[in-house]
């Protein structure tokens, strides 16, 4: 048995990266998946996003699992986008229990040069999406009085970072998004929680002007990069986080296992928000 069968969970930016082992993580748990992801680019970010081909992949992944999984292109950004995925999957899986806000974007630009564009494209994804995933699946989760929602916020929810100005405003609103969200849905039995990932392997930090911030130089390479993050943690020993450390976080916050637990955000950074500046000392 499962932790979350008989279950149905609502995950955006499901296609790849964290988003796609949420997924995962879930339905291995005995959980059905409705999965949207925008599986297109967005101009004023770096690296690509995922394609429609992932997120077949990823619902056939789901499926093989022995899952029923409804995934479907949709952005964020759209309300009707959302009302409708929300609605046809509820039709299709009769409820809604679990819901992931996950969908999110990165890039960099010293707040006096940023454009216009880049600033709103980042609060749209990371802020205004998060709330209308939410928005979109809160009156049904009222009606049943219960459920569980995970926003996914990050480590820059609670620090400062060079360069990040829109996405650390973007993060820092979804820590209180999450606790606004957590008192209203209160008196429903709706628990609302967020992630706080740090360093985590994915394509958001898996590409040349990502190796270049970490490694502190213009020529840095992935090598260079990886083992800089090393001082980036507190626990000896690690590099980039893989994606499933936050899905294990996930799969704990949105089971019976934290049904007392409501209005936190966890951070799964490996001790990084917890530590004074820089580690000198990554394998003692």
């Amino acid at each position: 048995m499962g932790k979350l069968d008989g279950k149905v969970a609502f995950v955006t930016g499901a296609a790849r990266g964290q988003g796609r082992e949420h997924a995962l993580a879930l339905a291995r748990e005995g959980a059905d998946i409705i999965g949207i992801d925008i599986a297109r680019d967005i101009a004023t970010v770096p690296y690509s996003l995922a394609t429609e081909q992932d997120l077949k992949a990823t619902g056939a992944d789901v499926e093989a699992l022995g899952r029923r999984a409804l995934f479907v292109k949709a952005d964020v950004r759209n309300t009707a986008d959302l009302d409708d995925v929300v609605a046809r999957g509820i039709r299709d899986f009769g409820k809604i229990d679990i819901v992931v806000a996950n969908a999110g974007i990165y890039s960099q630009d010293n707040f006096w040069e940023m454009s216009e564009e880049k600033w709103q494209d980042m609060i749209d994804v990371n802020l205004t999406g998060v709330w209308r995933s939410v928005k979109a699946v809160a009156p049904h989760l009222i009606e049943r009085q219960e459920g569980s929602v995970v926003l996914t916020a990050s480590v820059n929810g609670f620090q400062p970072g060079y360069q990040l100005s829109h996405y650390v405003a973007s993060k820092h609103a979804v820590v209180g998004l999450t606790k606004n969200f957590a008192n209203e849905l209160a008196p429903y039995g709706v628990r609302v929680n967020a992630v706080a990932p740090g360093a985590i392997d994915t394509t958001m930090l898996n590409n040349p002007p990502i190796y270049e911030r970490f490694a502190g130089n213009p020529n840095g390479t992935r090598e260079d990069a990886w083992e800089s993050v090393r001082h980036f943690h507190l626990l000896k020993d690690r590099s980039m986080l893989p994606s499933e450390a936050v899905s294990k976080a996930i799969v704990w916050l949105v089971s019976d296992d934290a049904e007392h637990i409501t209005g936190i955000a966890l951070p799964v950074d490996a001790g990084h928000l917890a530590m004074d500046g820089y580690n000198p000392y990554p394998f003692k």
